[in-house]
């Protein structure tokens, strides 16, 4: 999260669109509703909704069949897609050579795997970090997702919640923050930090 993964899924598709290419643009519980990426640039392109009946082989096979071209995939908020699905995308790449781009986070708030991203790891060709280095509000990397239910961290719940992310979300919302390893342990959210006034240089642990 924060890590610039949806731009990097808008500029690849950007990019290969630009070069005269044919691609699908797939997504699945964007922020910002359904049918759509959105990236906190501000950036948005219309996506094809991944539902629980998708299945990627059968569409994309469907669309060869009538003639259409496609080329590529881009594949937004991949780790909410299921452990089949991530198949279906690999028999794409195998079977009819088609260039699939993949785009999610590794773990959940409880930091799980979530089910999709587990099979991504197991089956991807090529596993990319993000260049985009996010900060925790100590200043360090942040490596974990916090969710935050009525101003106070939780891990507990269902797996899959959207919500909203930065200072301008409601407070009543579900909301996440990105945290690192320790403060995602301790629970201290930037809020938390400030309410107590705890900064990086007073924390009594290392």
């Amino acid at each position: 999260m924060d890590s610039g993964k949806s731009t990097l899924a808008l500029q690849t598709h950007h990019n290969h669109s630009s070069a005269g290419r044919k691609g699908l643009v797939f997504s699945k519980n964007d922020r910002l509703g359904n049918n759509q990426i959105s990236s906190r640039l501000g950036l948005t392109a219309n996506a094809l909704e991944v539902s629980l009946e998708t299945d990627f082989h059968k569409m994309v096979t469907q669309k060869l069949s009538q003639g259409e071209v496609v080329d590529y995939l881009i594949c937004d908020e991949a780790q909410f897609y299921t452990p089949e699905q991530v198949e279906q995308l690999a028999r794409l790449v195998d079977d009819l050579e088609i260039d699939v781009f993949t785009f999610g986070i590794t773990t959940d708030f409880r930091t799980d795997l979530f089910p999709g991203a587990k099979r991504l790891l197991e089956l991807a060709d090529r596993v990319n970090v993000l260049q985009v280095e996010t900060l925790c509000w100590c200043g360090r990397k942040a490596t974990h997702q916090a969710r935050i239910v009525n101003g106070v961290m939780t891990v507990e719940g269902e797996q899959v919640v959207v919500g909203d992310a930065g200072p301008t979300a409601k407070p009543d919302t579900v909301v996440y923050e990105v945290v690192c390893r320790k403060h995602h342990m301790r629970q201290v959210t930037s809020r938390v930090a400030k309410s107590e006034h705890i900064s990086k240089s007073t924390l009594p642990f290392n």
